[in-house]
């Protein structure tokens, strides 16, 4: 066993959550699924519920929500949903959930802001992209833009939003794995496997389930029975599928960051600066264009350095309880790429409430 000197629990205890239910070794005893986000939401809050009226130690400590790629849809929406269940806490004369904040690393939280960032990265802030798939983009992002106000944002049309913004993701978005062979998780590198089963990384993946399968670990886990003489996956096929086709991913979750941001939650929204998925372009995009009352003093906020040892790791915007910052040399999976920088990112919002 080696010690990670980079891990994230120097000042907090952390709990993993495999969720929603049906990934991992989580399962439903009668067949119960979920296939949006705000049906998940509802497992979470009465699994944290669950956690601090167990583990009465941990009552009243502050609790923060952190995620990284989709759970920039998912952790604003479980956030929501634990606070408001705390009034019905107090009715019901238990402690309140002590929630404090939501750190998204690299998350998918404007979908339509976040489709149309590729240009500007792929061809300007990063190029990467041949001048023939740039021009492409240039001319394919007004139409989509079009499209997807027209069919999924004015007025929603469940199967044209669908196809179309189907169409414009595998256009403006995917093509870069897709066709172009690239690791749209850190564009300094070619994919490495079949992305559907590698995420681009085989190394990473395959030692993570290998450890996972082996009989001793799932014994120190409590991993249940029902799991016995079946690998462990990274990726549940069958959830990704009942989550698209109900087009969970392109429902914005910017509104819950702005309400949760309006009651005292803060949001810390990081990203490595060489993810193509959810870039920094696209996350500077959807935190400069959230609309809550402290929108006109984060919009004229300095975007300044922020240092670990002198270095210059990011930049950074913030104001109030909102927080953008990036993390140089990472790419989507920013942690295992700049381990100590995204430690001491984490451990000062932690700890000084600040960057």
């Amino acid at each position: 066993m080696v010690i990670n000197p980079y891990s994230w629990n120097k000042n907090a205890n952390i709990f993993f959550i495999e969720q929603p239910v049906g990934v991992g070794f989580s399962y439903a005893e009668y067949g119960e699924q979920v296939g949006t986000t705000e049906e998940a939401a509802k497992d979470i809050a009465n699994f944290v519920a669950i956690f601090f009226e167990h583990f009465k130690q941990f009552r009243g400590r502050g609790f923060h929500l952190a995620g990284e790629s989709y759970a920039g849809r998912y952790l604003p929406v479980y956030a929501a949903e634990i606070y408001d269940q705390n009034a019905h806490f107090v009715e019901a004369g238990l402690n309140p959930i002590n929630l404090k904040s939501v750190v998204i690393g690299n998350g998918l939280t404007d979908p339509f802001a976040q489709f149309y960032s590729g240009y500007e990265f792929g061809c300007s802030a990063y190029p990467f992209l041949s001048v023939g798939e740039c021009i492409k983009l240039k001319q394919l992002i007004p139409r989509c833009k079009n499209w997807l106000q027209h069919s999924c944002i004015d007025s929603f049309d469940r199967i044209d939003c669908g196809f179309r913004a189907g169409y414009c993701a595998q256009e403006l978005w995917a093509f870069v794995s897709d066709r172009l062979g690239w690791n749209p998780y850190d564009v300094r590198h070619k994919c490495e496997g079949d992305i559907d089963e590698t995420l681009c990384y085989p190394g990473m993946t395959q030692k993570i389930a290998g450890y996972l399968d082996q009989p001793s670990i799932r014994s120190k886990l409590g991993v249940d029975s029902h799991f016995t003489g079946r690998n462990y996956t990274t990726c549940a096929t069958d959830m990704t599928i009942r989550f698209f086709e109900n087009l969970d991913y392109i429902q914005p979750t910017y509104p819950y960051v702005a309400a949760l941001l309006e009651r005292g939650v803060r949001v810390l929204a990081y990203v490595g600066d060489y993810d193509w998925m959810c870039n920094w372009v696209g996350v500077n995009a959807w935190t400069l264009g959230l609309e809550w009352s402290g929108q006109g003093a984060f919009n004229k906020a300095e975007l300044r350095n922020w240092e670990v040892d002198g270095d210059v790791a990011g930049v950074l915007r913030s104001f109030g309880g909102l927080t953008f910052a990036t993390i140089h040399g990472a790419g989507h999976m920013a942690p295992y790429d700049q381990p100590k920088a995204s430690q001491q990112l984490v451990q000062r919002w932690l700890v000084e409430d600040r960057i």
